[in-house]
């Protein structure tokens, strides 16, 4: 009998309809691929999220591109905090329903809703005052602070539609309720396929918004996927499921989540920051070049989430897993979705080295854009290979509740190398944005073997959660 016979078939379309397991006590095989099903294709929706709003503002011209371009480098900060707080979601209440505890799982998801309730705020009061300071301190062109404003603020000021959206996944992905995050992701992809084409270009009585009916579209359906979260949490009846009695503020608990989530905040803000630079120096070499990587950026991130689906996967099954108990089957657990994802990137590479200017030109037909996005695509996707496992590991690290590690990691790989290297390559040595591109390739395939290393040293066993 082989590995997909009716047994499994059937186990498969059950992770689809969000049925219930105890992963603790599945092979390794069937829990990692249970869980990184439903897992990959939330992915693959987020990151259909971010190639529908590109292909459709590319019809609007480069400058137009330019500017979600730079906008989505800053929103990377505010992904890098959604993060952040969803891996110690993930990691507290993973722990807690591999010891069996579901109504301490439950507590602890609910001090995480006023952590992100805070941050949000914040980042909606900054972003509306400073969106015209940060659009020109990106890009130097006034021409482009005037186009972006509105589309910058508006997405600033719906900050909090991302940070649900990814915090309340995180917690259903912790219980193993994977089904749940990937329905709350296609219905939230879903409302802004409709809602890009009729409020950027107008249909009948809805006015033609353009870049700014762009911004709209992305907060409406982001939070029509809140909603859904939200609705199942309080009347569902998946593992996790809130009541009045949660609503209680634990302080030790929620001090726990701030390490945690602070430590994976500072790692993930320690890459994205690195993308603002990144995305400053090629700025310097015109909106074709900005463009193009932009586009580039936006087909990797189509391709690469759905790593982000296995690493989730892995996270659940070594939190679960240590709090049943069984840390040599997290490592194992973490192993083979490493190896799944590996294999998926190596494909990915050969993808881009034969056909990244006919992927670009689906978004543009500017050859200067088109040149720079497909050369980007191209020399990134030289570190694929190694890519794949720093996700994936650097990830089950982060389920385990050891997010200090990647975080000096990502300081070391990002800011000590790949900025120096990017600057150096592209302006004194006369690479331009290739040697930024270059960059990108060697200093994330040094941040994988770190991972590697210091995950097979095993600190990560003996994080208290």
């Amino acid at each position: 009998m082989g590995y997909l016979n009716k047994e499994n078939i059937q186990l498969i379309i059950g992770a689809f309809k969000g049925e219930n397991h105890d992963y603790t006590k599945l092979t390794l095989r069937r829990a990692v691929t249970l869980l990184a099903i439903p897992m990959v294709a939330e992915m693959l929706m987020e990151s259909l999220f971010s190639v529908v709003d590109i292909f459709f503002v590319a019809r609007l011209g480069s400058k137009a591109v330019a500017v979600v371009g730079i906008t989505e480098s800053v929103l990377t900060l505010i992904y890098s905090l959604a993060w952040g707080l969803s891996m110690a979601a993930t990691a507290v209440v993973a722990r807690r329903i591999g010891e069996g505890n579901r109504e301490e799982a439950s507590k602890a998801s609910v001090q995480t809703l006023w952590l992100g309730l805070i941050v949000s705020v914040i980042i909606a009061v900054a972003g509306y005052f400073y969106t015209p300071a940060i659009l020109y301190w990106m890009s130097g062109d006034e021409a482009l602070v005037a186009l972006g404003t509105r589309f910058t603020r508006i997405m600033l000021l719906g900050n909090g539609t991302i940070l649900f959206l990814f915090l309340l996944n995180a917690i259903f992905r912790g219980a193993g309720d994977a089904s749940r995050a990937m329905k709350a992701l296609w219905l939230s992809n879903g409302m802004n396929i409709i809602l890009d084409p009729l409020l950027i270009f107008g249909l009948g009585p809805i006015p033609e918004l353009g870049l700014e009916g762009a911004a709209i579209a992305s907060v409406l359906g982001r939070g029509t996927g809140v909603a859904y979260q939200l609705w199942h949490l309080f009347r569902g009846s998946g593992v996790i499921r809130w009541a009045r009695r949660h609503f209680v503020f634990v302080k030790a608990t929620t001090i726990r989540l701030f390490t945690i989530g602070l430590q994976g905040s500072a790692q993930f803000l320690i890459a994205s920051a690195s993308w603002i630079f990144l995305m400053r120096i090629i700025a310097d070499f015109g909106s074709d070049a900005l463009a193009g990587y932009t586009i580039g950026i936006r087909i990797m991130i189509f391709v690469i989430l759905p790593i982000w689906g296995m690493a989730n996967a892995a996270s659940t099954l070594v939190g679960q897993h240590l709090g049943a108990q069984q840390p040599d089957q997290a490592a194992k657990s973490a192993w083979l979705a490493s190896k799944y994802a590996m294999v998926y990137m190596v494909v990915v590479t050969g993808i881009f080295l034969l056909a990244a200017p006919g992927m670009i030109g689906w978004f543009t037909q500017e050859p200067a854009v088109v040149y720079q996005g497909a050369i980007s695509l191209r020399i990134i996707s030289l570190g694929y290979f190694f890519y794949a496992y720093g996700i994936v590991i650097s990830q089950a690290m982060n389920g385990a509740g050891d997010t200090r590690t990647p975080m000096w990691i990502n300081l070391v790989g990002f800011w000590l190398i790949e900025i120096p290297l990017a600057w150096t390559l592209a302006i004194p040595l006369g690479y331009g944005p290739e040697g930024v591109y270059a960059s990108v390739a060697i200093a994330e395939s040094l941040v994988a073997v770190a991972c590697i290393y210091f995950f097979k040293k095993g600190r990560w066993k003996h994080v208290l959660v």
